[in-house]
Formats: C-alpha cells, structure tokens, sequence
C-alpha cells in the first residue's frame, strides 16, 4: 500500500504572521487484485423496501454566520451538517472544522461562490469553525472564526446525508445501481452485504491514480461506478454513498492501516450496532470493512491483517 504525504498549513492573522499547522484530509490507498465476480441476483425480489431515499442538505438562510465573502449556513445543524461558501478573492480557502474532541478537520473550500455540504462528524456538542484563505506561498489569515453549540436529533443523521467527501444526489447513477443491486435483500445486514460484493468484485484498484492522486482530491462516485477503478477513497465514498441512499448510517473512515494513511467504511445495523469490523460474515460478527483490500487481498491475508485491532486506527469520520 501506498501513502500520501500530509501538508502542514502556516496560518497568518491580518494583524501579525502567526505560524500553525492545519492538518489536510489526504487520502491513500490499497493494493491491487481484483476479486472474482459472485453470481447477480438483482433478478431476485426480498422483502425488504429498497426504495432510494436520498436526503438533500438545504441552506435555507434561517440562520446564517460568516461576513460578506463568507456565508456558514447552520440553519439545519440538528440534522448533523452545515452548508458553506466563499465568496471573496482568494484562490485557496480552507475550513477548518474542531471537534469538542479536539479533532481537527481541514477541507478545501472552493472560490467560486459554490455550496458545499459538511459533516458534525462528532455528534452533539462544541464545534470551531474557521475560514482561511490563502495569503502567499504556504501561508494563510483567518477570514472567520466561531464557536457553535451543536444538539443533534439523532447521531446517525451526519453519515446518512450526503457531504463534500461522500456526494450524491437523486439523480445519481450510484444510487439507482444500489436500489437494483439490494432489490434481493431481506434485511438491512442482506442489503449491506450485496452492496459490499458487488463493489469489492467490480471495482479494481487503480496504481495510476494512486501515483498521480493529489492533496484536495474528492471522489466522483459515478465516475468510479462507470470506469470500475479507484483508489481506497473511491471504494469508500461509492459504498458509503450507496448505503446511505438505502438508509443505512454508514460512516466513511480515514486514518491508518498499520502504517498506512488509508480510508475504509463502518456501517450501523439495527440489529447489530455499528459493524467496524469486513470481510466474512459467519451469521454473528463481521470481521473491517475494508473494501479496498477485500477486493484486492486473498481472504486469509486480510482475515491475518485485520484479526489484529492495532492493524486500524480512526482519525476521522465523514
């Protein structure tokens, strides 16, 4: 496996230089085999409603922080997510998200006035907001800063909407590919494992993204759908995408696999709680779901790899 080398981002106030580090989300990747095909059962009718139900953040303006470049929108912040933009003339923007868990999450904000969606990936609570636009070379000023007082009504509601790391809407292609594929589901654990096989067996690990991939890179989960290839941030946000649309809480993960920057997903079953662990499923527990290397390894290897619980180490959550 390979990995991505994270920048460390000066900050610079507009009233004197003051120099710290902003940790960028960068993402990695897995090895490279693709698995055989299981048989298509899309033809099979379960009893379970595979209906999509997509979620659409809004920003509906009812309550709106920022200043004339920048709009942070946390009208629906109950829901589990804010909505951002910028406005001004910098051409690097970053926002920084700081948990009451002293996590910091760092996104890419684009300048063009576009909406983006963002997680409360750390349930109920405080969370700093920030806006830092780019100043010269690695150095950045504080554009806007706050403090908000999150209460969630319900903790699973950040990874069942859509976000800037896991995209999708009604109409895409993902969504409707997940409601054929768990048309033959029972239950919420039969939905996630169809899904799960059939990412694993169609999609296959792409070494030139891996070696060309750059610091800011967002998943486009149909185009990962359609070329059949990605890196272990494609694999993730695909899944995560689709098993969200089946209102299946699914949480994409970043962090490491032994010494490996990686990204891999965990799932909430209803029955079971969250499953964060992949591989098989022997009727009682699931071993990480690591679609990247379940598609990519022999499953002794993987099982070796992931029996052991120091193997993963979460950083962050989208």
């Amino acid at each position: 496996m390979h990995f991505f080398p994270r920048n460390r981002i000066p900050m610079i106030s507009k009233a004197k230089a003051v120099l710290t580090g902003l940790c960028l989300a960068v993402l990695l990747s897995g090895c490279g085999r693709k698995a055989s095909v299981s048989p298509d059962a899309s033809s099979m009718h379960g009893t379970r409603e595979h209906t999509p139900r997509v979620l659409t953040p809004k920003a509906p303006g009812t309550s709106v922080l920022g200043t004339r470049d920048v709009s942070l929108d946390v009208s629906n912040a109950r829901d589990g997510y804010f909505c951002a933009s910028y406005t001004g003339d910098s051409d690097k923007v970053k926002l920084q998200v700081v948990t009451k868990d002293q996590i910091t999450y760092t996104y890419d904000l684009p300048s063009d006035g576009s909406l983006q969606v963002f997680p409360f990936s750390d349930g109920s609570g405080d969370y700093s907001i920030g806006v830092y636009t780019n100043v010269e070379n690695t150095l950045y000023a504080t554009e806007y800063q706050t403090t908000l007082s999150v209460s969630l009504e319900n903790e699973y509601l950040p990874f069942l909407y859509p976000n800037q790391y896991v995209w999708f809407t009604t109409g895409t292609k993902a969504v409707e590919k997940a409601a054929e594929i768990v048309t033959p589901a029972d239950t919420d654990l039969d939905a996630v494992t169809l899904i799960y096989d059939y990412v694993i067996n169609h999609v296959s690990y792409d070494w030139d993204e891996a070696k060309n991939v750059e610091s800011g890179y967002l998943p486009d989960v149909d185009e990962v759908l359609e070329s059949g290839k990605g890196i272990c941030f494609d694999y993730s946000a695909l899944m995560a995408a689709m098993l969200r649309s089946q209102r299946i809480p699914t949480r994409l993960e970043i962090g490491y696999a032994g010494t490996t920057y990686h990204a891999w997903i965990s799932t909430y079953i209803e029955e079971i709680g969250w499953v964060n662990g992949i591989i098989q499923f022997d009727g009682t527990d699931w071993s990480l779901m690591d679609p990247t290397l379940a598609s990519t390894e022999s499953s002794r290897e993987v099982k070796k790899f992931i029996s052991d619980g120091t193997q993963y180490r979460t950083c962050y959550l989208y």
